[in-house]
C-alpha cells in the first residue's frame, strides 16, 4: 500500500479496508454456514450413503463378504444342526471361520462359476425349447 500523506486519502484508505473486512466477514459467514450444514448429522450419513454407493470396490468387497458370512453360517447349521454334543460345536465353529474365509476370499471366481452354470443351464433350455417348436 502507498503512503498516504492527506487525511482525504486516510479517509479513502480506511473505507476501502472497512469496505473489504465486511466482504470478508460475509464470506467467512457462508463458509461457517456450509460447514454447519455438512457436519449435521443427516448430511453426514447421506454423504457416506452416497460414497458407498458410487464405489463399485466397496460394493464388490461387502458382497463377497456378506457371501463368505451367509455360506459359512450355513455350513456350520449344516453341519452342528441341533446337535448339544460340544465338540460337534466346536468344529462346526472351526468350520464356518474356513468357510467364510475361503468364500470371501475367492468371491469372484465363485460368482463367475455361478454365472457360467446359469448361462449353461439357461442356454440349454432355450435350445431345448427351440428344438421343440420345429
Amino acid at each position: 500500500m502507498q503512503n498516504i500523506t492527506s487525511s482525504a486519502g486516510l479517509k479513502d484508505a480506511i473505507k476501502l479496508l472497512e469496505a473489504e473486512q465486511e466482504i470478508k466477514a460475509q464470506l467467512l459467514k457462508e463458509q461457517l454456514y456450509l460447514t454447519y450444514e455438512s457436519l449435521k448429522p443427516v448430511n453426514l450419513i447421506r454423504h457416506t450413503l452416497k460414497e458407498i454407493s458410487s464405489s463399485p470396490y466397496l460394493i464388490d468387497n461387502i458382497s463377497g463378504t456378506a457371501m463368505g458370512l451367509l455360506s459359512g453360517f450355513l455350513s456350520r447349521k449344516i453341519f452342528v444342526g441341533t446337535s448339544g454334543n460340544l465338540i460337534r460345536k466346536l468344529v462346526g465353529s472351526i468350520l464356518q471361520f474356513g468357510v467364510t474365509n475361503v468364500v470371501a476370499q475367492n468371491s469372484d471366481v465363485i460368482k463367475s462359476v455361478g454365472q457360467a452354470i446359469l448361462q449353461y443351464f439357461f442356454r440349454k433350455k432355450e435350445l431345448n425349447s427351440e428344438s421343440s417348436a420345429r
